[in-house]
């Protein structure tokens, strides 16, 4: 059963492969009225031949990028949108041959989908990290560099000539193809105690810093509120919102709503801030220490 099953699954994949190398070519003029009827009247049927003819190129091209280990179908798929932007962006005026138009956008829509899924990191976000994930294999191949590791001085110096690319931006990619994506549940001992999710640092505060912290806090605020009792309903309105409001009041507009000029508003701030800080000091010594006040 699961071997019918599975031919199932892979029948359609075969059909449409097969059905696709069938498809006949077309003649240069055939091609350039059937995309001129395409761009001029929507004829959908037009559309439909042209890229038929061509989806052999986008297997063809597909094919180049099987050694990256992402499902074949999927690779076609998205050689496939990139043939229908081809369609839609050709411009037959131009007398260019559509195949020719065409395998750009698929190799461009393949190398996308290659660079997002080949990794859970995102690889190649630049045009030269692009460049070196798709041709260095080759370039060591070709100097028989056959290590995974780092590259030599010279074999660095000639891959960044050869690309135009900077030698540091090699580096990084030989390391980053050397790597693996490694589960964080995966096991680091043989014994298969432990994951590697245990050795990761915790951005979060611990539980005690967190009951110490909200003690902390709340002494803070019983502190803070004992000492705004000894001042006046007014200073108690300009220290609010001039300094434990998130944002600011200016002094002019805390003039206008007190009928006082900006001067006086500073005046009476100043004179609340050293009672503040006589009554702070007298509760627990050093309000600058206890966290209440900033350092001068």
């Amino acid at each position: 059963m699961a071997a019918a099953s599975s031919r199932r699954s892979i029948d359609p994949d075969r059909h449409f492969l097969r059905t696709a190398m069938d498809a006949p070519l077309l003649e240069r003029e055939e091609e350039h009225d059937l995309a001129v009827a395409w761009k001029e009247k929507g004829d959908e049927e037009a559309l439909h031949r042209l890229t038929t003819a061509y989806m052999r190129l986008v297997i063809a091209m597909a094919a180049k990028f099987k050694h990256y280990g992402l499902p074949f179908p999927d690779l076609v798929s998205e050689g496939n949108i990139g043939l229908m932007q081809a369609a839609a962006r050709f411009e037959p005026e131009r007398e260019v041959r559509f195949s020719t138009y065409a395998s750009w956008w698929i190799r461009s829509s393949i190398q996308d989908y290659v660079l997002r899924n080949w990794s859970i990191v995102r690889t190649g976000t630049t045009s030269a990290q692009k460049s070196l994930f798709f041709n260095l294999r080759r370039l060591r191949a070709l100097i028989n560099d056959v290590s995974s590791g780092a590259l030599t001085p010279e074999n660095r110096a000639y891959v960044a000539q050869a690309l135009r690319v900077g030698e540091d931006d090699v580096e990084q990619m030989a390391a980053r193809l050397a790597a693996v994506d490694r589960s964080l549940n995966a096991p680091f001992t043989e014994d298969g105690e432990g994951e590697w999710q245990d050795l990761l640092a915790a951005d979060s505060p611990t539980p005690e810093d967190s009951v110490m912290a909200e003690h902390d806090g709340s002494k803070r605020t019983k502190w803070l509120g004992e000492a705004m009792a000894t001042l006046t309903a007014r200073e108690q309105l300009i220290i609010r919102e001039r300094r434990l409001a998130e944002e600011a009041v200016t002094l002019e507009k805390l003039g206008e709503r007190l009928g006082i000029s900006k001067e006086r508003v500073r005046q009476i701030e100043h004179q609340a801030l050293g009672k503040l800080k006589k009554a702070l000091t007298e509760a627990v010594g050093d309000p600058q220490a206890a966290g209440l006040i900033p350092a001068e």
